[in-house]
């Protein structure tokens, strides 16, 4: 079954961004395993099962965190490097993050940013793809530079949208 993904790019910072102060704190992206999901649960407003994402073997979940801060997981992603591109499965940002009453901007952005950077660790020129909701797929190719694959609802990052979120990014 494939998710079709509904997060905001809420701005596209080169960390994230405090929604009220505007300060930026760098982040970093760790691999997620089962005791760093304890709290992170549908009891606890996230929407997703994470700890199910790690079921999957051929998939990998990582948390973004604030340096210096790494207990507080900002946001997830679920990716599976495939032949030629990594598969975006789930991306969601922590429950404190999302609304118009959210602590930090640019978590999704950063999320995807790693994907693609992912990409082009293994290969693949950044290529990231994944099946969008289709009320937001328009903001995705405005926000990332993501294409429409036919008449479906996947996506892709192409090489030159994916260059400009890494060097956004990192």
């Amino acid at each position: 079954m494939n998710n079709h993904l509904d997060f905001e790019v809420d701005l596209l910072t080169h960390s994230v961004q405090n929604r009220i102060t505007g300060d930026s704190f760098p982040t970093s992206v760790i691999r997620a395993f089962k005791p760093d999901l304890k709290e992170i649960t549908k009891k606890t407003g996230w929407k997703f099962d994470w700890k199910q994402e790690l079921k999957y073997p051929e998939r990998h979940v990582h948390r973004l965190a604030i340096v210096n801060n790494e207990d507080i997981t900002q946001g997830l992603i679920s990716i599976e490097a495939k032949s030629d591109h990594v598969f975006m499965h789930l991306i969601e940002s922590a429950p404190f993050n999302i609304g118009k009453d959210k602590v930090y901007l640019g978590v999704a952005g950063n999320l995807v940013a790693y994907a693609c950077q992912v990409a082009f660790q293994n290969g693949f020129g950044g290529c990231v793809s994944f099946f969008a909701k289709t009320a937001l797929m328009e903001h995705y190719q405005n926000t990332l530079g993501a294409q429409t694959l036919g008449a479906s609802q996947a996506m892709v990052i192409y090489t030159p949208a994916a260059l400009k979120l890494v060097q956004h990014y990192f």
